[in-house]
């Protein structure tokens, strides 16, 4: 019988956080498969105000704690909660632990260094430095410095380093961290997509059209938020600026938890008409019909220079939707991606001049689809898939 391999996997997210539901849970249940039959993985979670809901799993269990913004209490309170769990590693007798990414891998690699278990760091990719880039931190605060310097521990005293892209290794790692990247501990995984949830209906595409009285409308969508690493007023510039283009032929989707009010008055200020506009915040698992009415989407990422290592989750979502995506430069691969296949375009800066030409690029796209002979969603298919993820676990934990 194949001994118990018990990880303890740390996250600084709410349960019910879709970065637990899309981008940890899918992972962990490909984790599960490769481990023995007796073996357990303990979820940490951080909750705001939500009560996790039970994870019918037999080899998945929660472990959820509150959540507290920076503070002498929170400093306090994590400590507890350091505490508890180096007592839980030798009680549960854990043998990883695994972190998605670096503000739970400063928590990682305390209790590592404590207990000496070996540290799986996932989702590699700069948070401190992004924080800062995007108006959150001051580069001279306590949070960036203290975040920063264990970025760099961690990123040398991890067994295992699974990086969002091979730049944040070979480019941010190494120049930030002095990391030698001709280490072989490192491996690349970009946010999967569940290819079985995200995937084209030509039927219930016609009917919620006609259901929602869109037929023969161009339909934009983008699902997410606005400000910290989006923009903000630069995206209603570009949806002005499409209203203009097509005129009452457009409508644009938005799912997004924003507030009424906030849609609303950035409406006003930017004199766009709300008629031509569907604000509506869903379950994740209701994104996929509204894709599927969309003829192209947009990916709203502050073009920072940190941003060239992340791996935005709705971009595979959009592709395997089968849908063309307009996106800044220099965003993680996608932006070059975007570029190489022709499917969707990359915007040399965030000008009025250069909404107008990826305005334009869809408008000849959507005209020409008849010729459009590259299948987008056979990029989610070799960039996105969940097989990406299952190779690198793989390789890690074995039976």
């Amino acid at each position: 019988m194949n001994k118990p391999q018990n990880i303890l996997v740390l996250t600084y997210w709410d349960f019910n956080d879709a970065l637990i539901q899309t981008y940890t849970l899918p992972y962990l249940r490909i984790i599960a498969n490769h481990l023995s039959p007796h073996s357990k993985i303990y979820l940490v979670t951080l909750n705001k105000n939500s009560i996790p809901h039970s994870l019918q799993h037999d080899k998945i269990k929660i472990l959820s704690f509150k959540y507290f913004p920076f503070s002498a209490y929170a400093i306090f309170y994590y400590s507890y909660v350091l505490l508890y769990l180096f007592l839980f590693i030798w009680m549960k007798q854990i043998k990883f632990i695994h972190v998605w990414c670096t503000p739970a891998g400063t928590f990682g690699y305390i209790l590592s260094r404590l207990t000496f278990k070996p540290l799986i760091i996932d989702s590699y990719e700069p948070h401190a430095e992004a924080m800062v880039e995007c108006n959150e931190w001051k580069p001279n605060t306590l949070p960036f410095k203290l975040l920063f310097y264990f970025e760099k521990k961690m990123t040398h005293h991890a067994q295992y380093l699974i990086a969002t892209t091979e730049g944040m290794i070979k480019e941010y790692a190494s120049v930030r961290f002095d990391f030698n990247s001709q280490k072989n501990n490192w491996f690349v995984k970009p946010a999967c997509v569940d290819l079985s949830l995200f995937k084209p209906d030509e039927k219930e595409r016609i009917s919620l059209r006609k259901k929602l009285n869109l037929e023969n409308k161009i339909i934009g969508i983008y699902a997410g938020k606005f400000g910290g690493i989006y923009w903000e007023d630069e995206f209603f510039v570009w949806l002005k600026t499409a209203q203009d283009f097509w005129k009452e032929k457009f409508h644009f989707i938005l799912l997004s938890s924003h507030a009424k009010e906030y849609i609303q008055n950035k409406c006003q200020h930017f004199n766009i008409n709300t008629h031509q506009l569907m604000h509506l915040f869903v379950p994740h698992m209701q994104v996929p019909q509204y894709l599927n009415i969309a003829d192209f989407a947009i990916s709203p990422i502050k073009p920072v220079y940190t941003k060239k290592f992340c791996s935005p989750i709705k971009d595979a979502e959009y592709w395997a939707m089968n849908l063309p995506v307009i996106i800044p430069q220099n965003i993680s691969d996608d932006s070059t991606i975007v570029q190489k296949y022709n499917i969707g375009y990359a915007l040399q800066d965030l000008s009025i001049e250069e909404f107008k030409k990826s305005i334009k690029w869809i408008d000849d796209y959507i005209v020409n689809q008849k010729n459009n002979t590259t299948s987008i969603r056979t990029i989610a298919e070799k960039y996105r898939n969940f097989s990406i993820a299952e190779n690198v676990y793989k390789k890690i934990y074995t039976i």
